[in-house]
């Protein structure tokens, strides 16, 4: 043998263990390719599921809005009752203010003719000791 012999020969074995390389990866990638597809169908299967339940909530929740809605309907009236109501105690308040206020002003008023008179009589009694005096 002579050298390209023995270079064929080793070119032949550098093919034969590429080969060897190559078919041992594409099974790994086959096995991979496999386990993704299990994967994907069974993220498939689980979004169904989780889309059919999603639009079971999804009615309910529109179900029950539904019924709040209603419900608010029914008592708006209420709160409109209650705002006219605190409106008019609102009212009330303030003509209860000013009530007390004139019947502050009417008592200062009173005191004030109240001292007045004392006044008045005790001047008349002191002109009518100096009148029975002269």
């Amino acid at each position: 043998m002579d050298l390209v012999g023995i270079a064929l020969i080793i070119i032949a074995l550098a093919f034969v263990a590429l080969v060897i390389f190559l078919i041992l990866v594409l099974k790994k990638v086959s096995a991979t390719i496999d386990e993704t597809k299990k994967t994907i169908s069974m993220l498939t299967s689980d979004v169904n599921v989780t889309l059919y339940q999603t639009n079971e909530i999804l009615a309910k929740a529109n179900v029950l809005v539904e019924d709040v809605n209603g419900k608010v309907s029914t008592i708006d009236p209420l709160f409109v009752a209650i705002a006219d109501l605190s409106e008019s105690v609102s009212d009330l308040n303030v003509h209860a203010r000013s009530l007390g206020q004139k019947a502050s002003s009417a008592t200062s008023q009173a005191s004030t003719i109240s001292k007045a008179a004392l006044v008045g009589k005790v001047a008349n009694k002191f002109f009518n000791k100096k009148g029975e005096k002269a």
